[in-house]
């Protein structure tokens, strides 16, 4: 079973490659962060708070419902 940052990194990374040209620079210059923190988050390795993941999910064009509302997190794997 998958930890809670590496299933929110694995949906961010999933939502980005959804957005034609969305690179992780893109998406950091969009949610006002350092790219090499994306590459972290995308990868598990950073605790984020929930102050940046709102801004990256900002950044996405979606909002934390509708990130939280994936099969990865309602069915526990």
């Amino acid at each position: 079973m998958e930890d809670i940052t590496t299933k929110i990194g694995k949906r961010i990374f999933n939502l980005r490659k959804e957005i034609e040209g969305l690179s992780q620079e893109k998406l950091a210059l969009k949610a006002d962060i350092d790219r090499s923190y994306i590459t972290g988050i995308e990868t598990g390795k950073r605790n984020i708070s929930i102050v940046v993941l709102e801004k990256i999910v900002k950044a996405l064009d979606t909002d934390l419902a509708s990130f939280f509302n994936d099969e990865m997190f309602r069915n526990g794997k």
